[in-house]
């Protein structure tokens, strides 16, 4: 698992994104933090938001399964240092966030539909009762 916390120079706020790999599935979501985060906040956030925000993500991207066993130290020192220098997460990580995101949006836009289509059913309904009333006596 992996927190990356960087600044967002078109949001212009600082952004929290996470990753988790489990049986080469990648999950990755983003935490808008707002302000530049203090190392308490993100303390907070890790022991208290972070897994149930991981655990709410519903979509998730195959990776390559990851070499284990022994790995040189000049290679280590590479790899921390181009994560370093690297803004953001992965391309894996951002392409899963945005198929969450997508996801999210169908998800959004198929309540609003219902939630529209029982409003006009009531209306309806209040409409046909109203005119049922009108015509009582005759």
């Amino acid at each position: 698992m992996k927190l990356t916390v960087y600044f967002d120079d078109q949001l212009k706020l600082w952004v929290g994104l996470i990753e988790a790999e489990e049986h080469n599935q990648l999950k990755a979501c983003r935490h808008l933090f707002g302000r530049e985060p203090k190392e308490a906040e993100i303390l907070e956030f890790i022991q208290f938001q972070m897994l149930p925000l991981l655990s709410a993500t519903t979509q998730s991207i195959d990776v390559k399964p990851r070499r284990t066993g022994y790995t040189n130290p000049k290679r280590l020192a590479r790899l921390a240092a181009r994560e370093l220098s690297q803004r953001g997460g992965s391309t894996y990580a951002q392409q899963v966030v945005q198929l969450e995101y997508e996801h999210r949006k169908v998800e959004r836009q198929s309540r609003a539909k219902e939630r529209r289509e029982e409003l006009q059913a009531h209306k309806y309904e209040l409409r046909t009762q109203k005119a049922k009333l009108k015509h009582r006596g005759k």
